[in-house]
């Protein structure tokens, strides 16, 4: 019988787990753990991460819309999808994935589907993000818009063909992980005329919002 194509959950032996670095966003945590219940014990600090969302806005012409925004650690502008932390206390995340998509593109979608579910770096950071695709857009009403603040008030916005955009992906003029994975993934999508994707309320094992699955208390 063939091996499962899934990733799977598996708790270890965790012995430890310490705030060393306590952020203004996420916290750095160190935790001791063994892979097995008598193993030699392991040390590994990773990023705390809140998880995030993002979403894919496609328009009724099959283009995708991306934003440009400057991104101080890589000392880069990057062509990006609208995306944001699940920060908000009580906010599920099919709910932030409609305010992030108002608060950085001025825009509203009728049609919600999950597109792709993905850990940024699970080697170092806990970071989780569900990536929705966003159809049947309207434009946010203007009195209703955001006012966007620091790096976000530099926003600009540009819609691409999809194959352009798996284009610019794979001659590596595109860097930001979430357009990587949510440009690849739409056009895998696109080509099978979307008839595989999961509602928008689609299981989320792995959401960071629910209780069981928030970083445990500091100590």
């Amino acid at each position: 019988m063939a091996t499962p194509l899934q990733d799977t959950h598996r708790e270890r032996f965790t012995r430890g787990s310490d705030v060393v670095f306590d952020g203004k966003i996420w916290d750095v945590r160190s935790d001791t753990f063994s892979l097995t219940e008598d193993g030699e014990p392991i040390t590994r600090e990773y990023v705390a991460h809140t998880g995030a969302v993002s979403i894919v806005a496609l328009n009724d012409d099959g283009q995708i819309l991306l934003i440009n925004q400057y991104r101080h650690p890589v000392r880069m502008n990057l062509w990006e999808i609208p995306a944001g932390l699940l920060d908000v206390e009580g906010e599920d995340v099919q709910t932030a994935a409609a305010r992030e998509l108002a608060e950085e593109a001025d825009l509203i979608a009728e049609r919600w589907n999950v597109l792709v579910d993905f850990h940024n770096s699970p080697g170092s950071s806990s970071e989780v993000q569900r990536v929705y695709l966003a159809r049947g857009l309207r434009p946010v009403p203007e009195a209703d818009r955001h006012q966007r603040e620091d790096e976000e008030a530099e926003i600009e916005t540009g819609w691409f063909d999809v194959q352009d955009a798996v284009t610019a992906v794979l001659a590596g003029r595109l860097h930001s992980p979430s357009a990587v994975v949510a440009v690849l993934a739409t056009a895998a999508a696109q080509a099978t005329g979307f008839d595989h994707l999961r509602p928008a309320d689609a299981p989320f094992p792995e959401d960071p919002t629910r209780p069981e699955n928030r970083p445990r208390n500091r100590g």
